[in-house]
């Protein structure tokens, strides 16, 4: 398992984030992390980032804890807001990633991954320029550089132009087609029965069910033609219940 999730549990004083969670990744799949407002998804990405200390259980990547260097290097991060700093260029933002994670010979590589995104000609814009949909595709740049083996997105479909929206899907594919691990939280279910292998939905800091939509329609004993929409509301309507 490239990533490894066990009992993991964030709290925020009385308040639970995470309870307790786990799971595994295997190489190359696109996973939806799922749920409604306040079940936890982004403190879970945090925690694996390591952008947030853990209260308890641990998180390995190929075997290493998530704190180790080697590990930390084989991850990578976007946030919900695309972490642009307004007065650096695109191009800039890559030289930045480039000296923080001490590559060398980098140039080619950072040009060929703006090209990739349809980036090449804005590398001498300010991020300040950017629309959002370019500045989460220089964040998601920025990110590959170092050339991660876990890529983990918050909401990274929110406020983009269908342009911009195909763009990233296509990416997104393209980057298993790499043999990328890919952890998507995502309210946007369709394209996540679209996109993703298996699902995560988690609920008051909780994982609640996980599966591909057919594992779920087995379980849920739900019909052949109910979506991952269908299958959500009623798994989540449970757990109120």
């Amino acid at each position: 398992m490239v990533l490894q999730v066990r009992e993991l549990k964030k709290y925020f004083g009385k308040t639970k984030a995470v309870d307790g969670i786990s799971f595994a990744l295997e190489e190359g799949q696109v996973i939806g992390l799922l749920g409604p407002n306040g079940a936890g998804k982004t403190t879970t990405l945090k925690c694996i980032a390591g952008l947030l200390r853990k209260d308890d259980g641990s998180v390995t990547i190929g075997g290493l804890d998530h704190r180790d260097d080697k590990a930390r290097f084989r991850l990578a991060y976007i946030p919900e807001a695309p972490d642009i700093y307004d007065m650096l260029t695109v191009w800039e933002h890559m030289k930045f990633i480039a000296l923080a994670y001490n590559l060398a010979d980098w140039e080619q590589e950072a040009k060929a991954l703006l090209e990739r995104f349809d980036l090449i000609d804005k590398r001498t814009e300010l991020g300040a320029h950017l629309s959002k949909g370019m500045k989460q595709k220089t964040s998601i740049c920025c990110a590959l550089l170092h050339h991660p083996d876990v890529l983990l997105f918050d909401e990274p479909l929110v406020g983009i132009d269908p342009r911009a929206m195909r763009q990233l899907k296509n990416a997104f594919f393209d980057l298993k087609a790499d043999g990328k691990t890919l952890l998507i939280s995502t309210h946007m279910l369709d394209t996540a029965q679209s996109l993703c292998d298996r699902v995560l939905v988690m609920k008051n800091g909780r994982l609640i069910a996980e599966g591909t939509v057919e594992e779920l329609r087995e379980q849920m004993k739900a019909s052949a033609d109910s979506t991952l929409e269908d299958l959500f509301l009623e798994v989540t309507a449970d757990e109120q219940q």
